[in-house]
Order: C-alpha cells, then sequence, then structure tokens
C-alpha cells in the first residue's frame, strides 16, 4: 500500500516542513509562483528552471532551502542532453502532481527527436526507413527510460531526492536497486507512473509496448526482467539490450567480450581466396554458399517472398584435420564483410542440467539479427547422436541435442559446424543441413601448391646440409621433392614452421653477428624439411620410412649458378 501524504509528512525534516506544506497547498496558480509573477497553467514545471521564472516555493520560504533546491537542479541539468533534461522535467512533473490539482502544471513537451543529443534520436528517426513500423512518442520516451541509468545513473535519485526531502521511497514511481549498482533503475511501473498516470486506459496500452508480439520484443531491444510468480506484472525492471545501449550512445555496437555471457571468440584471416587450395567441386560448393549470403535477403524481400522460405543458413564441413575448415570459414566472413566468431565449447558445456542450454541461449541472443557467422569447431562433441535413454544422464544430453536442432534452426545467419567424423553428428542435424561440404585430403598436385604458398618467397632451398660436404649437383625443387608424402595443409604448415626455426637458428650460428643483415634470406635444407614431416606423420600413427630420404650423390664440382635456387 502506498504511504498516505501524512506518512510522508512524518518523516520530513523539520527544515524542509515549509517547502512540504507549499506542495500540498490547494490554492491557485499564484502559490507556485514567485514574488509579483504568476505561473501560466500551460507551461512545464521545472525546477531546474530559473528562479526568476518559476519557483515551488513562495516569498516567505526560507531563502537557503529555496536556492538550494535551485541550484542543484541547474547545476545538474547544464551539461545534460536535451531529451534527459526533459526526462528530468517530466519526472518532476508527475511528482508535484501528486500533491497539486492538474491544472496547476502542464506536462513539459517531449523536444522532436531531430533536436536530441544521443544518437537514441537518429535511430528513432531512421527506423522506419529500415523497418515496417515507426516509433511513436510514447515508445520514444520508454526507449529514453531504459537507457537513463546508463548515461547518468543517478538522475532518478536526484530528481526524487530533491522533490521529498527526506521521504524515504515513493513506492509509486516504482523502481528497483540492483546487486552492485545501488541507484534507482525504473521498472515497468516506472513507465506507467510517467508516461500514464492514472489515466488506467493509456496505463493498458503502456503495457502493450512490454507485449511478446511488440517489436520491441521481437527485435530484442527493450524487455522486462523476469519476476518472482505471483509479484505484479510490471515490477520487473526494464531491460535494455547490451548492443542497442552502444547503438544509442556510440552509434555502434561493440564487440562483444569472451566470456560466459558470449563463449566465442573471433577469427580472422588476412589470406585470400586462392590461397586456400581444395579440389574444384568444393570450391563451387564455397561459391553457391557465398551466393547465399550475398542474394539470400533480396530474394526474401523481392515479390512477397517472406515467410516462405527458412531462415538462416546451416552448413557442415567435415573431414581431416588441417584440410581448411577453420581457413574457408574466415573466408567466407572476409569476402561477406561478416564477423566470423568460433564458438569455444568448453565455455558452453556445462556438467550441471540446464546450464549448457542456458549458456548457448545466451550466445544466439547476442549473436541474433547481426548475421554473425557461428562457426562450431570438434561440433560432434556437443551435436552427437542422441542415445536410448538409460538414466537420467542420457535423458538430460538428449535434451541438449533437441535444443539445439531447434535453436540453430531459429537462428537467422550463417551457423557452420565443423567436424573431423561427420558419422558421429545427430542424423537430425544432418537432415537439416543446407549444404554438406567434404574437405578431403590434397593430393600430390594440391600438395604441391600448398608447399609453394606456404614455404617463404625469398628463401635459398638445398638439398644437403654443410656438414655433409657434398655440393648441389642441380637446381633443386622441394615442393616437387615432397610432395608425395600425404600431408594436410595444416601439417604442411607445421612443416615449413619448423624447418624456419631451424634455418634461423643455423644462421645465426653461422654468421658473426656484424656480418648479418636484416634482408638475410633463410636457407632451408631438405634434412629439416624431412625431420618435420617425420614428427607429422608420427603424430598421425603412419610410420615414416627413412630410407625415402634421397641418398647421398658422389660430390663433383658443379657449375656456376647450380647452387641454390631461390
Amino acid at each position: 500500500m502506498w504511504p498516505s501524504n501524512r506518512g510522508i509528512r512524518k518523516r520530513l525534516k523539520n527544515n524542509d516542513m515549509n517547502l512540504f506544506k507549499k506542495w500540498m497547498r490547494h490554492d491557485d496558480k499564484e502559490q507556485l509562483a514567485g514574488p509579483g509573477e504568476a505561473a501560466g497553467a500551460g507551461e512545464p514545471l521545472g525546477l531546474g528552471e530559473p528562479a526568476e521564472s518559476r519557483e515551488l516555493v513562495g516569498p516567505d520560504e526560507p531563502e537557503d532551502v529555496a536556492e538550494d533546491a535551485e541550484d542543484g537542479a541547474e547545476e545538474a541539468d547544464k551539461n545534460t542532453p536535451k531529451e534527459l533534461h526533459y526526462l528530468r522535467q517530466l519526472i518532476r512533473y508527475r511528482l508535484v502532481l501528486e500533491f497539486h490539482p492538474p491544472s496547476a502544471v502542464a506536462e513539459p513537451v517531449m523536444p522532436p527527436v531531430e533536436e536530441w543529443d544521443l544518437h537514441l534520436g537518429t535511430f528513432i528517426k531512421e527506423y522506419p526507413e529500415q523497418n515496417a513500423e515507426a516509433i511513436g512518442p510514447d515508445e520514444a520516451r520508454l526507449l529514453l527510460i531504459g537507457l537513463v541509468h546508463h548515461i547518468q545513473p543517478d538522475l532518478f535519485d536526484q530528481v526524487i531526492d530533491s522533490m521529498l526531502k527526506g521521504a524515504g521511497d515513493f513506492p509509486k514511481i516504482g523502481g528497483v536497486r540492483g546487486k552492485d549498482f545501488r541507484g534507482f533503475m525504473p521498472t515497468g511501473e516506472t513507465a506507467l507512473f510517467l508516461l500514464a498516470g492514472y489515466e488506467w486506459q493509456r496505463r493498458l496500452a503502456i503495457q502493450r509496448l512490454f507485449w511478446a508480439d511488440h517489436f520491441f520484443a521481437r527485435k530484442r531491444i527493450l524487455w522486462l526482467e523476469e519476476i518472482a510468480p505471483g509479484e505484479p506484472v510490471m515490477s520487473g525492471r526494464i531491460t535494455l539490450s547490451r548492443d542497442y545501449i552502444d547503438i544509442f550512445t556510440h552509434n555502434k555496437t561493440a564487440p562483444p567480450h569472451f566470456g560466459i555471457s558470449f563463449p566465442a571468440k573471433p577469427v580472422n584471416t588476412d589470406r585470400k581466396r586462392e590461397d586456400l587450395v581444395i579440389d574444384s567441386e568444393l570450391n563451387a560448393q564455397l561459391d553457391n554458399l557465398l551466393d547465399w549470403m550475398k542474394y539470400h535477403q533480396g530474394l526474401v524481400k523481392k515479390g512477397g517472398q517472406d515467410g516462405r522460405f527458412r531462415n538462416g543458413y546451416r552448413v557442415l564441413f567435415y573431414g581431416p584435420s588441417g584440410t581448411g575448415k577453420t581457413f574457408a570459414a574466415c573466408l567466407l566472413g572476409k569476402e561477406t564483410g561478416k564477423e566470423v566468431y568460433r564458438v569455444d565449447l568448453a565455455m558452453v558445456v556445462s556438467k550441471y542440467i540446464g546450464e549448457t542450454e542456458k549458456n548457448l541461449e545466451l550466445l544466439f541472443a547476442r549473436a541474433e539479427s547481426k548475421k554473425w557467422i557461428l562457426f562450431f569447431d570438434e561440433a560432434d562433441a556437443l551435436f552427437g547422436k542422441r542415445t536410448n535413454v538409460k538414466d537420467s544422464h542420457d535423458k538430460y544430453a538428449n535434451q541438449e541435442v533437441s535444443y539445439l536442432l531447434q535453436r540453430i534452426e531459429d537462428y537467422d545467419g550463417l551457423v557452420i559446424l565443423a567436424t573431423n567424423m561427420k558419422n558421429n553428428i545427430d542424423e537430425a542435424f544432418i537432415r537439416r543441413f543446407n549444404s554438406i561440404l567434404k574437405f578431403s585430403m590434397p593430393g600430390p598436385e594440391e600438395r604441391k601448391k600448398i608447399w609453394k604458398k606456404t614455404l617463404p618467397g625469398d628463401a635459398l632451398f638445398k638439398e644437403y646440409l654443410p656438414e655433409e660436404k657434398l655440393p648441389e649437383e642441380k637446381a633443386f625443387d622441394l615442393a616437387e621433392t615432397v610432395k608425395k608424402y600425404e600431408l594436410s595443409g595444416g601439417n604442411i604448415v607445421n612443416i615449413v614452421h619448423y624447418a624456419g626455426i631451424k634455418a634461423l637458428k643455423r644462421q645465426e650460428e653461422d654468421i658473426p653477428p656484424e656480418q648479418r643483415k636484416d634482408g638475410d634470406p633463410l636457407t632451408i635444407y631438405l634434412a629439416d624439411v624431412m625431420e618435420g614431416i617425420r614428427h607429422e606423420l608420427n603424430k598421425s600413427g603412419i610410420p615414416f620410412n627413412a630410407k625415402e630420404r634421397p641418398r647421398k650423390r658422389r660430390a663433383h664440382q658443379p657449375s656456376a649458378g647450380q647452387n641454390s635456387i631461390r
């Protein structure tokens, strides 16, 4: 139950009682005017306005109390955006209206959104150009109420304290205190009090702005926080999406921070499409995927096709490790100008029931409507086959897979699942993929291309180590020599890295520091490359035949220019 005026009056300090009595007088407009003037009924009330134009206290009021109220409000409004100054006036208007006849003051006029200082005004103005709906005055005020404590956290507290000095909380205005932030945070009741007052029909209209079918909720712009069962519906805290807070204040979204609320990291590449060495069939499939990303939205909007096609695109990349699955995902993002986020399954999967779904929902909710590319590497760990239920663990594991099945279908962007073992993916997922792309191990000629693209362009390649004291017989093509070994692109990168480190070590050991130059090319030897190949094959459990190493040749004097080749 709301406290009575008498109850508030008892809690006021003695030095504020005269001011409170002035608010409570049901006299003519002159009660709100300063000496020698009368307040106009059509003018908005503002405690931050100059004292000579409007005062809440009469000439018999103690000057220090009046001046403190006016000076504090003026100082707070001095560097405040126009729209927040209007909100301050609106709060004052509703509070004063509680203690004065409705005819005493007039509701402040909201400034045109074109004149707003924050980027929220630009968003409201441009929203109809990109969407079917327009943002009305009440919706604009509601966005402002939800945004204010992210811009000026103490605005509500300042105004309430200045109007109800020492009176404690004022339940009619709603509001809650946070766990970490102890200031006033508006609730649905706050919006009803400020926008509708006691007009029950308008209060019902304001409530509909929070319904699930309103575009605020559909586009995850603004909503009411969940409340305990049985509590008033409008007592939930007004929540703005973090992305829209960034848009309203900075006119762009800030990159999400990696953590439980967004368990994914951005991945990108500086390399080009021609650096991805794959067969022609897979190349054509990637082209088809790019076509969908570039032209799908245009098709949906053209000719009333909206609603006939499914949202988003789901694709499976499968094949051995190191065959270019992650690289291809990065290229898709680069060529379409979209962010690619690789999901960290270690932060997603939880042993606690329901936590995995909760973590994934946070991820999808943040990425929704931004057309980000979500890349699930080693996806069989999360999207594995459902099993027969033998105990509670199987039951909840199947629930996770069922949730994922539904959630990736609802996502409106591109979802890429990558796995080494296609057979481990649940069949229900397989049926729902728009495309399935197989990344095979490269053949000999493809491996030769990868070797040439990976080896340093300015390096020297030699077949024999200096200690072997065997001169080069002819021009040496390293890529041609080692293309016969069945390696993936990832293996080849690791081998070149290993051989490069060995080459740099030899260069620093053989050349005195005073003779070294920054532009000296590295000399990569076949022996180091072969050792790197042995390491990579052993990791895969493939035996390496040392006899395949080229045999030493008898020494003879080479002709000029045949020692090495760049």
